[in-house]
């Protein structure tokens, strides 16, 4: 009988060898990402992604374990988590091949990966590239796509993900530390939320106060016919700019 997925354990030479045969062949099939630093990324590309993780890692043995959907999407509105899986909470009660399971990339932390200096660990592994890195949160991702399939949820601060993402990936921790928006905007522009800038707009110079940063500044400008009220009664019309173009004051 074969070995159940999940249990699959790896050297850690054998782990870093595989992870780089794969980046070698993503590159060469993939039409979006032809070196190391991308500026482009698909959710065909995920999927390729995936068939080459079943093939190299897993003897392509998935689909005997899951007969249900696995989809792959990207969002540019994940600025925290590098990535998500999403699993159906009833999906015990479920029949098997209606279950579907999605796993979503934080597309901004890889197009993004090299606006700020030096090397990042994503899961206690220190990465050196863009591709690297997506590699290793999609890894991640797979851990938790193999635990909601064996035991019908998952914990990346559990212990059992935590063994099964060390044996089979080499990882050592369940977090990362890839450049944020917040982080960009501070190291590199010197901007936080309610820091005070101006911006032009229609031509016009408007100032306010940076209320959030995400893939681009909310920024929160007076405005006696603004939508948006303060608790004293003030005023304001919300404005997304790209951080990039705010000027501190």
């Amino acid at each position: 009988m074969a070995e159940e997925l999940y249990l699959i354990q790896y050297a850690p030479e054998v782990t870093v060898q595989k992870r780089a045969e794969i980046a070698r062949r993503l590159m060469n099939l993939s039409p979006n990402i032809q070196k190391e630093t991308f500026t482009r990324l698909d959710v065909s590309d995920l999927e390729l992604l995936f068939r080459l993780y079943n093939e190299v890692f897993f003897e392509k043995r998935f689909e005997s374990v899951f007969s249900g959907e696995l989809k792959f999407s990207l969002s540019s509105r994940l600025t925290r988590s590098a990535g998500k899986t999403l699993c159906p909470k009833n999906i015990a009660r479920l029949r098997p091949e209606t279950v579907m399971i999605e796993v979503r990339i934080g597309l901004e932390f890889f197009l993004r990966y090299h606006e700020l200096p030096g090397d990042k660990t994503v899961s206690g592994i220190v990465t050196h590239h863009a591709l690297e890195a997506l590699q290793v949160v999609f890894e991640h991702e797979l851990c938790h796509v193999l635990e909601f399939i064996y035991f019908h949820r998952s914990n990346c601060r559990g212990s059992r993900f935590k063994m099964m993402a060390y044996r089979i990936f080499g990882h050592t921790d369940s977090y990362h530390h890839l450049p944020t928006p917040n982080a960009i905007a501070r190291e590199k522009y010197g901007l936080k939320p309610g820091d005070r800038v101006s911006f032009v707009f229609a031509e016009r110079i408007l100032t306010g106060i940076i209320y959030a940063i995400n893939k681009r500044a909310t920024v929160m400008v007076e405005d006696k016919k603004g939508p948006f009220i303060d608790r004293r009664g003030q005023r304001y019309q919300k404005y997304y700019v790209p951080v990039e173009k705010l000027k501190r004051m």
